[in-house]
C-alpha cells in the first residue's frame, strides 16, 4: 500500500549542449515521470541550450520510484524527435528528508553523490540543508544521444501529517 510522504518541487533549470534534430537546431522539452505521474516543460524554439526555470511538482509515496526524464525535439508535421533520456534515483534525497536538520548552519552539506555506471549524474552533487529546507543541484548526463545535460534542482515540499515524516 503507498502511503504519501510529501511533494518533491523540480525545478528544470537549463540544456546544454544538447543534440541537434533540425537544420536550425531543435525546440526541446522535457518529460518528467514518476510513476503513473507525467508532467512537461514548455518548448523552447530553435535552442540547443534552453534556458527553462520551470518548476514541477511531482507527489512522493512509498515504495520510492526513480524520476525519468525524457527530451524531445518538437516537430509540427511529425512525431517529435527523441534527444536522450535520463534517470535520477530520490532514495538518498528523501532519506535525508526523514532526518531532523532544524539548527543546522546554512550550507551544511548532508550528502555528497558521486557519478557512477548506475546513475546519469555528470558531476559530484551535494544535498545541502539551505534557507531551512534540503536542496540539491543535479547535473544529469543524457543518455541514448551524442549530447547533453539537464541541470536541475530538487526541493522538498512537506505536507503536514504525512506519513512517514
Amino acid at each position: 500500500m503507498e502511503h504519501m510522504l510529501g511533494l518533491l518541487r523540480v525545478r528544470v533549470v537549463r540544456g546544454v549542449n544538447l543534440a541537434y534534430r533540425d537544420a536550425r537546431g531543435s525546440d526541446p522539452y522535457v518529460v518528467m515521470r514518476m510513476g503513473g505521474q507525467k508532467l512537461k516543460t514548455s518548448v523552447k524554439k530553435h535552442n540547443v541550450n534552453p534556458v527553462w526555470n520551470e518548476d514541477l511538482t511531482l507527489s512522493v509515496s512509498e515504495p520510492l520510484r526513480p524520476i525519468k526524464l525524457q527530451v524531445y525535439d518538437k516537430d509540427t508535421f511529425s512525431r517529435d524527435d527523441k534527444m536522450g533520456d535520463a534517470e535520477i534515483d530520490i532514495q538518498p534525497f528523501v532519506e535525508a528528508v526523514k532526518m531532523n536538520f532544524s539548527g543546522l548552519p546554512n550550507g551544511t552539506i548532508i550528502k555528497t553523490l558521486i557519478p557512477n555506471r548506475q546513475n546519469c549524474l555528470a558531476d559530484e552533487t551535494a544535498i545541502v540543508w539551505k534557507d531551512d529546507m534540503i536542496v540539491q543541484d543535479v547535473v544529469l548526463r543524457l543518455r541514448n544521444v551524442e549530447s547533453g545535460e539537464l541541470e536541475l534542482q530538487l526541493n522538498w515540499i512537506n505536507i503536514p501529517g504525512a506519513l512517514g515524516l
